[in-house]
């Protein structure tokens, strides 16, 4: 019998993963990427930038971490390292097309929307195909492949810059500098970069991790001379490290114990009881997180002290870690970073505008960090209409195990949705998928996969509040693995006694057999 081909769309992290786990399964992946490199957003990022999490929790399960490399929190270069010798280590580079650009896919086979079954039988795989238009971007020549499965692993943080819209005449084009996204900045060697911004006004939209590391190295060229601005809508937790008051990060959000304390998508009656009762003990560990951050970061100094719980940036992934908080703060009290907050701005010749107050700030750069429009690169890479509006259909892309969409045959997503660790998420995904592309289990009906669904819906919205589309399964990593474990007919309990599986925090190396 022929070996069922599976096209995966991304040579991230992701992709590689899942690659590596088709061919573990007799699979014949093939994995098309834009880029001359593998690596995904950390091929192409700035200089200083490092990993979020520790690296324990940021290795694949069967390939951990080289002895040489010591920091908690590698470089980008250590990273890029990391991924492409476990790249080379599992053979996987023959399996990618490098400046291969999906342009679309075509389902050709049966479909209807009155199935009760995924694929109408149930099955991974049916007579259905999917045909997959590539361009390679050297030769300017197009290649349609026709496969048996997809998997998209495009991730949500490339390609497709999120700008913000502005009335006309009050947008970049009556600006008289230069307006770049994140991206662009990013795509610049080291000194490109640099010489970009030097000398020059610049202003920076956007207070996460990438707006965080632009302001910090545009004010490392430039100093007080230019000051570099900061302007954001709405403060955020930003970790000074990942042990406040001394107590691991992981001992309160990555525990089985710390799950007991939340409110979790199906749940049930005790579990709900529970936590419930815990709920004084939930609030205490937020508190003890929030005390710290005040303690070591002088937040109310510079009106940086957000006004919701920690706990929601820790559900809805917004928390960031500061690698260097010191230097930051050494930047605002010597005025080389300044801070604007507001909701809403517009573009005049020399600079921007805010609305609230008509302060008015001198720019002759614009660096856009407001992230990207994952979504929307998802949706454009169906040739059908219908696909498209499934994914666009709902404020949170429906997905059963965050993989899987119930009505779309014979593919799936992965690397979408978030968590603490990006890679050991997609990691339990690709296992839990290559199990059900080789039969070991079946997903049940789509009208059980939608109520499944629907009940995450409300555990995010509740959990994340505005930020439940980012689909985040933050500090509930563990009870998210749990389902898939059970799917795969693994034991969920990971180690070894009672106590160890109730206090011990989870990570990938617990999965690794």
């Amino acid at each position: 019998m022929d070996k069922k081909q599976v096209a995966i769309v991304g040579a991230g992290v992701s992709g590689l993963i899942a690659c590596k786990y088709c061919l573990s399964k007799g699979f014949d992946p093939i994995v098309f990427d834009t880029e001359p490199d593998i690596g995904g957003v950390w091929a192409k990022t700035i200089k200083t930038s490092r990993l979020q999490t520790p690296k324990a929790l940021y290795q694949f399960s069967d390939f951990p971490w080289p002895t040489s490399v010591t920091d908690d929190f590698p470089t980008h270069l250590q990273i890029m390292e990391y991924i492409r010798s476990y790249a080379i280590n599992f053979d996987l580079i023959p399996h990618i097309r490098f400046r291969s650009r999906v342009k679309g896919i075509h389902y050709d086979g049966l479909w209807s929307e009155t199935w009760s079954l995924w694929n109408g039988t149930g099955e991974p795989f049916t007579e259905g195909k999917w045909n997959v238009t590539v361009e390679n971007t050297q030769t300017a020549t197009t290649q349609v492949y026709t496969v048996d499965f997809v998997i998209l692993c495009v991730g949500r943080f490339k390609d497709v810059p999120n700008i913000p819209e502005f009335p006309a005449r009050k947008g970049p084009e009556v600006f008289q500098g230069q307006v770049i996204h994140s991206m662009e900045y990013a795509e610049m060697d080291d000194n490109a970069a640099a010489e970009f911004v030097k000398g020059k006004k610049v202003v920076v939209v956007g207070f996460g991790k990438t707006g965080l590391d632009i302001a910090l190295e545009c004010s490392s060229i430039n100093g007080t001379e230019q000051p570099t601005c900061i302007v954001y809508r709405r403060d955020h937790w930003k970790l000074p490290d990942w042990a406040p008051w001394g107590i691991p990060l992981a001992l309160l959000y990555l525990n089985r114990f710390s799950q007991l304390l939340v409110h979790k998508p199906g749940e049930g009656f005790l579990l709900s009881v529970l936590a419930t009762l815990l709920s004084p003990l939930r609030w205490g560990v937020s508190k003890i997180v929030e005390s710290h951050v005040k303690r070591t970061l002088p937040l109310a100094k510079f009106n940086m002290v957000p006004q919701h719980s920690v706990s929601k940036d820790v559900r809805s992934c917004m928390l960031s870690y500061m690698q260097d908080p010191d230097i930051f703060f050494d930047e605002l009290e010597k005025g080389s970073i300044k801070l604007k907050k507001s909701q809403k701005f517009s573009f005049y010749d020399k600079g921007i505008l805010i609305d609230e107050d008509n302060t008015r700030i001198e720019a002759e750069v614009v660096i856009f960090a407001t992230g990207f429009k994952g979504v929307k690169k998802l949706e454009d890479i169906f040739e059908s209409l219908t696909f498209g509006e499934f994914i666009t259909g709902s404020p949170r892309i429906p997905l059963y195990r965050e993989c899987i969409h119930p009505r779309i045959p014979q593919l799936a997503i992965i690397g979408f949705s978030e968590s603490f660790s990006n890679l050991y998420t997609s990691e339990m995904r690709s296992k839990w998928l290559v199990a059900l592309l080789e039969g070991a289990f079946k997903l049940p009906s789509i009208k059980e996969m939608h109520e499944d669904i629907a009940r995450w819906d409300e555990y995010m919205k509740q959990s994340a509040g505005e930020y439940h589309c980012r689909s985040s399964i933050g500090a509930l990593e563990i009870w998210y693995n749990d389902q898939l474990c059970r799917d795969m007919d693994m034991n969920p309990w990971r180690k070894k006694g009672p106590l160890a599986n109730l206090f011990e925090p989870y990570g990938p190396m617990d999965y690794t057999r």
